[in-house]
């Protein structure tokens, strides 16, 4: 990487830092250190960065808010790229909403209800960016992007930008496009209708305090660890099991939520790993389900 240094200091591709720790990039709060963290402003700065990295032949991901992700303690060998303050935006024209993929989608949700509009009530506890939400087609409350998606900006591996419809993006559960060809998401156009103010506000305080009731939102996680199987929910099967407040290290599965495992001070990625194989493998031994990770699991341990 330091062959590389001094070009990157002068490609204009926004902020560059090296060796930077990702545990302060992420709601885990855990990661050891990125070779390069590069964080664009525009557009443009994002597509050379990119270009810039395929041409050097460095390995590469892209970062929202950190939420749904575990780096390991060896840190990422290579660049990390997360969209800056240039992509933190959100714009409100009738009911169209256009939003930048570092703008948090809890904030996204809070604005809509604050316009008189109704889709994205479900959001309003989704620990992530924009970006980050139309990767993952992250939903909850029986809702999801896919519902409320118009189109999304998207800087291709090549450096090529594109602008991609629902039927491109090809939402499944927790899934787009995204997760078959490389690419980083610039923004985000969503489709919404016009609802009641009032109505809307009470759903998400119902929301909110299902929340507070049954999540562990005052420590660090990373939201749902596990995808839930078909026809079933991984929680009840991890709590079925007899696994809350089993402990590995400083890691732990949440007394509130089964399907969340809580940093609960000096938890590592080999303590959270560790502690992922245990649930599967109890899990899998109890009901013959075989649990897959919800969260993206990257880095080096």
């Amino acid at each position: 990487m330091r062959h590389y240094a001094e070009e990157w200091k002068h490609a204009s591709v926004g902020i560059v830092k090296f060796g930077e720790p990702l545990a302060e990039y992420t709601t885990w709060k855990i990661g050891g250190p990125a070779d390069m963290l590069i964080m664009p402003n525009t557009t443009e700065e994002l597509a050379r960065a990119v270009q810039l990295l395929q041409r050097q032949g460095l390995p590469w991901m892209n970062l929202g808010r950190g939420s749904n992700l575990l780096v390991g303690d060896g840190g990422f060998r290579g660049a990390i790229i997360k969209p800056g303050a240039g992509f933190d935006y959100a714009r409100f024209d009738g009911n169209l909403v256009y939003a930048g993929a570092s703008f948090s989608f809890i904030k996204l949700s809070v604005m809509a209800g604050k316009h008189g509009l109704t889709g994205l009530e479900y959001a309003g506890g989704i620990p992530g960016s924009v970006g980050g939400a139309v990767y993952m087609n992250a939903g909850a409350h029986g809702s999801d992007v896919s519902r409320i998606f118009k189109s999304a900006q998207i800087v291709w591996d090549t450096g090529e930008l594109a602008e991609l419809d629902a039927w491109q993006m090809q939402f499944d559960y927790r899934h787009s496009v995204l997760h078959e060809r490389r690419g980083v998401i610039a923004g985000a156009v969503f489709q919404l209708e016009p609802g009641d103010r009032k109505e809307i506000a009470a759903a998400m305080a119902s929301y909110k305090d299902r929340r507070l009731r049954t999540q562990p939102l005052k420590q660090p996680t990373a939201g749902s660890v596990f995808r839930n199987p078909d026809g079933d929910h991984s929680a009840r099967l991890i709590e079925a099991a007899g696994l809350k407040g089993l402990r590995i290290g400083g890691a732990e599965v949440s007394q509130q939520h089964a399907n969340f495992i809580v940093n609960t001070g000096q938890a590592t990625a080999d303590d959270v790993l560790a502690l992922m194989e245990r649930i599967q493998s109890v899990v899998q031994d109890r009901f013959g389900i075989v649990l897959e990770p919800e969260v993206r699991v990257v880095g080096e341990r």
